[in-house]
């Protein structure tokens, strides 16, 4: 049976639960095309099923920032899909911050494991810095998925080197997530 997993392409276009912006990027767009190339090499992979919270670029989901999340774990519970994988690019007022993290709910737990897996393996892709997974408990997407969930900060908008991974290396980005995949579930 295929391991069925939902790629959330972490916020919307335009002014609802838009996310952040530096460097003449958008964080809706990067998590847009990361997903869509994540999706394109799990649909090519028979071992696989996969959905995404954004089916095309303007896609916006909900009418405000709790719907908007709420609409993401929604699609993801209802399916149901057995991992989650929320897509972001993070945001820091200091330009010199810089890498790559994963959020899970809970140490130790699938997830936790499922983002080591994933964030070693953007960070030999890409070459961003690895910033570790965290936990954070009070991520919504990670609180209310049934399913073991994770949260990737594919890098920093703010800072220079990283949006110019974020802009040119988004296919890159999205090879990194699906080795870490195969990784974690030992098909490589």
């Amino acid at each position: 049976m295929a391991i069925r997993i939902f790629i959330d392409q972490g916020h919307n276009p335009g002014y609802i639960n838009a996310g952040a912006s530096a460097n003449g990027l958008s964080e809706a767009d990067v998590t847009y095309h990361v997903g869509a190339y994540l999706a394109d090499m799990l649909a090519s992979d028979s071992r696989f099923e996969v959905r995404t919270s954004r089916t095309y670029p303007e896609e916006v989901l909900g009418y405000d920032t709790p719907s908007s999340l709420q609409e993401r774990v929604y699609q993801a519970n209802s399916w149901p899909a057995d991992y989650f994988i929320s897509i972001h690019a993070n945001y820091n007022e200091n330009p010199a911050i810089n890498g790559s993290e994963v959020y899970v709910y809970q140490r130790y737990s699938r997830a936790w494991h499922l983002g080591e897996d994933v964030l070693d393996s953007i960070v030999e892709v890409v070459g961003t810095r690895d910033n570790l997974v965290r936990v954070n408990p009070s991520l919504y997407v990670l609180r209310r998925t049934t399913m073991p969930a994770i949260l990737v900060e594919l890098g920093y908008l703010t800072n220079t080197a990283d949006a110019e991974k974020l802009r040119d290396d988004q296919y890159a980005f999205a090879q990194g997530i699906y080795l870490g995949i195969l990784r974690y579930f030992e098909l490589v």
